[in-house]
């Protein structure tokens, strides 16, 4: 069992940067993969960022490519998303979610286990 709060959000300018962090509890927290998923109003649920669960392999939704760093330090049983050059139509409520069925990454919200709380993310123009 993994339990997983997001914390982080809030709201910022456009061009702005936030990062935001996943705390998991459970002593297997490093042999999962952990995405990062986000939900705008009236849209569906969509894949921003993948981690595995070594932290070698990372994938990323070409909306956030270059933009958007997932990093995973197991040690503190926690993942990031660091979030540059912000833009309006980034703003949702990010859900990080843990995986435990891969060695790689995935990007299919079915795929993945556990799921956080949500932390609002909006970004102003």
């Amino acid at each position: 069992q993994v339990q997983l709060v997001e914390s982080g959000g809030g709201l910022v300018q456009a061009g702005s940067s936030l990062r935001l962090s996943c705390a998991a509890s459970g002593r297997t927290f490093s042999s999962y993969a952990m995405g990062w998923f986000r939900q705008a109003p009236g849209k569906e649920r969509e894949f921003v960022a993948a981690i595995s669960w070594s932290g070698g392999s990372t994938v990323y939704a070409d909306s956030v490519k270059g933009r958007f760093t997932i990093s995973r330090g197991n040690a503190k049983n926690t993942v990031y998303l660091q979030m540059n050059s912000l833009k309006p139509e980034d703003t949702a409520v990010y859900y990080c979610a843990a995986d435990h069925g891969t060695l790689g990454v995935r990007t299919r919200a079915g795929n993945y286990d556990y799921w956080g709380q949500g932390t609002q993310v909006t970004v102003s123009s």
